[in-house]
C-alpha cells in the first residue's frame, strides 16, 4: 500500500510509550529536509515503562522492521513508509508511527 516516506525524525511509539528513533538514516536521500529511516538499521527505544522483571518481560529496548517499502531504495535499501511494521526486543509489541501530513509518497 502507498503511504508517506518515515523520515529520522518522524514520531514513533512503542506500545508503552517510549519514543523510537533511529541512530541514523539514508545517507544521500532526504524528504523534507530530513534523512529518511531505513529498514536495516533498528530503532532505539527511550523511555519505555513496561515493567522489569518479575512482573514482566522489561522495556523496549529496541525494534526491528518487518515490512517495508516495496520499490522506493536507498543505495538499494527499503525505505520505511507510515505503514511500515515493526516489532520491539524483548517484548514483541508493535511500534506505532503517529500520522503526520507529508508530501512525498511512496510504494
Amino acid at each position: 500500500m502507498p503511504g508517506f516516506l518515515t523520515t529520522v525524525a518522524s514520531p514513533v511509539l512503542c506500545a508503552h510509550a517510549g519514543q523510537a528513533k533511529p541512530p541514523v538514516g539514508a545517507l544521500r536521500v532526504r524528504a523534507m529536509g530530513q534523512p529518511l529511516a531505513i529498514r536495516t538499521i533498528p530503532f532505539l527505544v527511550a523511555g519505555c515503562v513496561n515493567p522489569v522483571p518479575p512482573v514482566n518481560v522489561g522495556p523496549c529496548v529496541s525494534a526491528n522492521w518487518i515490512l517495508s517499502s516495496l520499490r522506493i531504495k536507498s543505495m538499494g535499501i527499503p525505505v520505511l513508509l507510515q505503514d511500515s511494521q515493526a516489532i520491539c526486543v524483548p517484548t514483541g509489541t508493535p511500534l506505532t508511527q503517529i500520522p503526520v501530513p507529508g508530501r512525498v509518497k511512496g510504494f
